[in-house]
């Protein structure tokens, strides 16, 4: 073999063993980057796993929290759970409405006379003296003339009952909405409470949708000025306020309360200021009575003299009737209302509505507390004091009831149990001799219990520190 074949060889020899080991190296490259790649793989896997993991035990332990016996207990008892309750109740009586009218039927009372009344004004009479229904003269306001002229459209001139009803349920779920935000916001009340203002008062369903009496339209509507009051949009709430005065006078009993609530958080101007927006709307909505007979629509629709019938009395049914018509029996009433609402302003509201006033600028919602029982213990002095109570007045303070006893320091069962009473006195048809007495029993003792748990300084300045500290 000559040298040059020889060398040839030998290249070839150091080639091939060159392209072996490019190609081991490839390989152990090949595989150690599979192996970086499986072991990313396996990384990114196992992260994904513990994300899931980590998901489905938060699931776990949500689901575990959520029919545990503490949250069972947080949604019966704490007020923080109101929210969930309220909601649920509120689709409740959606359907527990649509049931009633569907299945009971219903009453004629006063519908026809609304509409009789008002059909008077659209056919061009503004003489309040002259507008009537088949129960007598018109004694309402202005506002009650318009809200009532817009149904008597709607339900093709008062003829169409089934679908009034409907439109009442309306304005029944749109007072519970407002009456829960009063309840949530304020934080006073327990959860289970909502048992009792939805679904264990038949009087208070009859009197929206079997009814349709008046009473809703005002108490909606103030209820309505409350909430505006609380987030401080007083103007606003002083046209509600006022428009609901004009739908039934009722809704004056609060007017002590609000007049304080106005000084004491607006200062002198500023009252003046809202009082003028009250006037205002009156004026305005009564203009065309006033043009054509001032004194016929003031004596008519603002008549704080007027005698009621003793056959629908629920609170005096145990006096005989020539007591139940003297007027010594109504200067009495009249006076003892007043000496209680000087009694109370000067002992309870003026200590929380000055701190109210003070804590406007706080964030914080329970301090609406010290504004609301004010409002409902004015309203319910009045309603203590009144000549007389017909069943459809039971809407007047209805919703305030559970919230006056949970400011009062009475034991829970004794709270439910006046509940429980009030309910039965008023369910009571046609009233006796004890359920008046019975229900003034029941009130008598709400009322001491209140003016029992009067704020001293030491009180007031204990709860507005935590307020502040709170918020």
């Amino acid at each position: 073999m000559s040298p040059k074949d020889k060398k040839g060889k030998k290249k070839y020899f150091v080639d091939n063993k060159a392209s072996k080991l490019s190609s081991d190296e490839k390989r152990i490259k090949s595989s150690k980057a599979k192996n970086e790649q499986m072991s990313k793989d396996d990384q990114k896997q196992s992260s994904n796993n513990e994300k899931n993991n980590i998901y489905f035990s938060n699931k776990i332990t949500f689901v575990k929290k959520l029919f545990s016996k503490k949250m069972l207990m947080d949604l019966i008892f704490n007020p923080l759970y109101f929210s969930i309750g309220a909601c649920a109740f509120l689709l409740f009586d959606a359907l527990l409405n649509v049931f009633i009218i569907e299945n009971v039927k219903y009453t004629e009372i006063d519908w026809i006379a609304y509409m009789q009344e008002v059909e008077g004004f659209l056919n061009g009479t503004t003489d309040y003296l002259r507008l009537r229904g088949n129960t007598g003269p018109l004694v309402y306001p202005a506002g009650f003339v318009y809200i009532f002229s817009l149904l008597y459209y709607i339900t093709n001139k008062g003829t169409s009952i089934y679908l009034a009803q409907y439109i009442f349920a309306g304005i029944y779920l749109l007072t519970l909405a407002l009456v829960f935000r009063i309840y949530y916001k304020s934080k006073k009340l327990p959860p289970y409470i909502l048992i009792f203002t939805c679904c264990l008062s038949y009087r208070i369903h009859s009197i929206f949708v079997l009814r349709l009496f008046n009473d809703p339209v005002s108490v909606v509507i103030f209820y309505g000025a409350l909430n505006c009051f609380m987030n401080g949009w007083w103007s606003i709430g002083s046209l509600l306020y006022s428009l609901a005065v004009s739908v039934k006078m009722n809704i004056l009993l609060y007017a002590p309360a609000l007049l304080m609530s106005y000084l004491y958080c607006l200062g002198i101007l500023g009252t003046l200021k809202q009082i003028a927006i009250c006037g205002f709307l009156q004026v305005l909505l009564a203009a065309p009575f006033l043009i054509e007979n001032p004194v016929g629509y003031i004596t008519q629709s603002f008549n704080l003299g007027r005698v009621f019938l003793y056959e629908w009395t629920v609170n005096w049914r145990f006096l005989p009737e020539e007591i139940f018509v003297h007027r010594g029996l109504h200067v009495g009433l009249l006076t003892a209302h007043l000496v209680v609402l000087a009694i109370f302003a000067y002992t309870h509201w003026r200590q929380y509505l000055i701190h109210y006033g003070s804590l406007q600028d706080t964030k914080l919602d329970v301090k609406c507390q010290l504004l609301l029982q004010p409002m409902f213990m004015s309203n319910f002095v009045g309603i203590v004091f009144c000549r007389s109570l017909h069943y459809q007045f039971y809407i007047w303070y209805y919703h305030t009831i559970p919230y006056l006893l949970w400011c009062t320091t009475l034991s829970i069962p004794s709270r439910l149990l006046l509940l429980g009473l009030i309910e039965l006195c008023w369910n009571t048809f046609p009233s006796t001799w004890w359920s008046s007495i019975l229900l003034h029993l029941c009130h008598g003792i709400i009322l001491f219990a209140l003016f029992k748990n009067r704020p001293t300084t030491e009180k007031v300045q204990a709860v507005r520190k935590r307020l502040i500290k709170g918020d």
